[in-house]
This record gives structure tokens, C-alpha cells and sequence, in this order.
């Protein structure tokens, strides 16, 4: 039953890696509640270097024997997923998951036209696709909540995640997808914290980090370093070898999606007829560029 189900790299007539990235998506959704709670006692800089450590503990078995070009791509894949997660866990300081989640998904937009500097062709759905989920993302976003300093620094974090993706796409197909994945959680962890004992200079909040990571706090951290980083990262190398960044950007683009309904699952963050309309465009979005990436393959 499974493998009449399972064909050609497809379930049920969709592809296997875009729902893997659908997956990893959801799993993503999950910490923006977590990042909230988190950073109302940790600085976003904290909250990453702490995650970090926790996945490259995961990460031990699999870095025996990783080749010297892994571990180089490794550092600038590392990189800029350290500083897109350090500005998006200081957005959270001072705005809702809610916001942040809509904000962080400008990356939809950012990847096709960054990935034609980088020789990609833009087509028109895709170009189409990631219009209609701006859109959506705008609506949500437009509901009030704003933070300049805050806003801007979450904009940021959506471009470094852009410039990630399009990486990711074209290095993943270099290297075993585990491979890939320890090196670059081994160097945001080393980088995290190197950046966290910076910042503590000067402070008292080094002392004080191990009175403020309450139980509720380190179940979280738990939660990002092991599963929404360690196995998530793993999955998204997989799946990336297989879907081109546009597209996979266009699968992130649900992730604002599953932030507000876990918001709302679990800190009652609410949802006004902007947003759900957003939302929907959103939605509306992915299935358009899966129906049409569909037709070309049925066409060729």
C-alpha cells in the first residue's frame, strides 16, 4: 500500500520534498511561541547561542570524518543562519510571534529576485506566486504591533534566511545532508557563543544566565536545539537537493500560517479578518506554485 502511495519521489501525486519543507515549515511555526516565551528572559542573542549548543550535542556522532570542503560550507551556510536567528530573536523582544512570523516570511519575496543574481531564470508563476504570498503576508502584518527598531532588525533576519536558502540550494547536492547539518550547527553553536561571551562584557548577565533559564524556558530550548534545529536542518538539507530555492522559499512562506495558529494555541495571540484573509493568500500561494510546477512536469 505504502509504495503504490509513495511514487516516483511523490505521495498522492505531491512531492515528497516539497511536503518534507511543508513539515519542516510546521515544525518552524512552533517557535515563535517558543522564541516569545524564551526572550522575555533571555537576549535574542542568548536564546540562539543556548539552542545552538543543545543541537550540536545532537550533532557529535556525525561529525567524524567530515571532509574540509563541508566543513567551509558549512561555516558560511553557519553564518548566516546564526545572524538570521540572532535579529529574529531580538524582533521577539519587543513584538508579537505573530508579527515577527509574517515579517520573517518577506524571504518569499527577497529569494527569486536574489537567486537571479546568483544566474537563476525567474519565471512568472514563481514571480506570481511569491507576489500573492507578499500580499498575504502584508495583511497579516497589518493589524498594528509595530516596533521600528524591532521591525527593521526582523527584516534583516528575513534577508540573511533569503541569501541562506539559495546557498543551501546550490552547495546541498555537495555533501551527505547529515554532514552538512552538524557542520553548520558545530559552527553556529562555536560563533553563538563567542558572540554571547562578547556581549556579556562590561554585564553581570553571563552570572546571572543560569537563574534565568527556568524550567518552562530550558523544556523550550530543548525543543529548538534538538528538534526544530538539529532535525530540521538535517530534513531541509535532504529536501533541498530536490526543490529549487524559489520554490522551497515559496513552502516557507506557510510558515507566518502555522505561527499564528500556535500563537494563538498557546499564547492566545488573536487573529482579525485582515490576517485570516492574508492567511488564505498565503495558502492560496503554495498550492498555485505546486499546481503549476505540476503541469510543466506532466507537459515534459
Amino acid at each position: 500500500m505504502w509504495s503504490r502511495l509513495v511514487q516516483g519521489g511523490s505521495i498522492g501525486g505531491l512531492n515528497i520534498y516539497v511536503l518534507a519543507l511543508l513539515f519542516v515549515t510546521l515544525v518552524w511555526g512552533a517557535t515563535f511561541p517558543v522564541l516569545k516565551v524564551a526572550t522575555a528572559q533571555l537576549s535574542g542573542v542568548e536564546t540562539t547561542a543556548l539552542r545552538f549548543c543543545i543541537a550540536a550535542l545532537c550533532m557529535l556522532p556525525f561529525l567524524r570524518g567530515l571532509p574540509r570542503h563541508t566543513w567551509r560550507d558549512g561555516a558560511l551556510l553557519g553564518a548566516l543562519v546564526l545572524l538570521s536567528y540572532v535579529l529574529q530573536a531580538y524582533g521577539l523582544e519587543f513584538i508579537s510571534s505573530n508579527r515577527s512570523a509574517f515579517l520573517t516570511s518577506l524571504n518569499v519575496l527577497m529569494v527569486p529576485f536574489l537567486a537571479v543574481l546568483f544566474g537563476t531564470r525567474l519565471t512568472w508563476p514563481v514571480l506570481l506566486a511569491a507576489l500573492l504570498a507578499c500580499a498575504g503576508i502584508g495583511l497579516m502584518s497589518w493589524e498594528g504591533g509595530a516596533h521600528l527598531v524591532a521591525d527593521a532588525a526582523t527584516v534583516l533576519s528575513a534577508l540573511a534566511y533569503a541569501l541562506y536558502v539559495i546557498v543551501l540550494s546550490q552547495r546541498a547536492a555537495r555533501h551527505q545532508a547529515r554532514g552538512l547539518a552538524a557542520a553548520q550547527i558545530v559552527w553556529m553553536a562555536v560563533l553563538g557563543v563567542a558572540w554571547m561571551l562578547l556581549g556579556s562584557l562590561g554585564n553581570d548577565r553571563l552570572q546571572t544566565l543560569p537563574s534565568r533559564v527556568s524550567g518552562e524556558i530550558l523544556a523550550g530550548l530543548c525543543y529548538l536545539g534538538i528538534v526544530a534545529t538539529s532535525g530540521m536542518l538535517f530534513l531541509q538539507a535532504v529536501a533541498q537537493r530536490h526543490v529549487s530555492a524559489s520554490k522551497a522559499a515559496l513552502v516557507y512562506a506557510m510558515e507566518p500560517v502555522f505561527a499564528a495558529l500556535f500563537a494563538w494555541i498557546m499564547l492566545g495571540e488573536g487573529l482579525g479578518w485582515r490576517a485570516a484573509t492574508g492567511g488564505a493568500l498565503v495558502v492560496g500561494a503554495v498550492v498555485f506554485s505546486e499546481m503549476r510546477s505540476n503541469a510543466a512536469a506532466g507537459s515534459d
